[in-house]
């Protein structure tokens, strides 16, 4: 016996939207899951992929523990030993350390929708990783539904 066919869910296009964030110091890790979350809500977008990308090459995006906010201080400290503000960088704009961060970071990462939601691990969120601030940044997403 053949199976009937499901109704098809109504094809949503791709929700492309930049968050504007603020950062308050020159090394930042800044919460940003309640923004795409929220974004992800407004998409109506039940299964897919929402992909976070920072153009910027002295910032980054991680994702890491959301639960105790130690740890994104865990982070900016650990990165500032690995990578100091060095006089001694060619790059003559004094950031040089904030670059190789970024660079060891990385500026994207993509995270499943599933049942409208994103499917982070229970303590996880998703940061934003400010390297060379204080100051305004954007971050783009593209929330892409599944296909049918």
């Amino acid at each position: 016996m053949a199976a009937s066919p499901q109704p098809a869910r109504e094809a949503r296009p791709a929700r492309k939207l930049v968050l504007n964030v603020s950062t308050c110091r020159r090394t930042h890790l800044l919460d940003i899951t309640p923004l795409v979350m929220r974004a992800v809500a407004d998409s109506g977008v039940f299964d897919g992929i929402c992909h976070v990308f920072v153009p910027h090459t002295t910032a980054g995006v991680i994702i890491n523990e959301m639960a105790d906010p130690h740890v994104a201080r865990d982070i900016e400290s650990t990165l500032e030993r690995l990578v100091p503000k060095d006089p001694r960088y060619l790059h003559a704009e004094g950031n040089s350390d904030a670059h190789a961060k970024s660079a060891l970071v990385g500026v994207s990462l993509s995270v499943p929708i599933e049942d409208g939601v994103l499917a982070l691990g229970r303590w996880q969120g998703i940061f934003f990783c400010e390297f060379d601030g204080p100051r305004p940044r954007n971050v783009h997403l593209r929330i892409v539904p599944d296909a049918e």
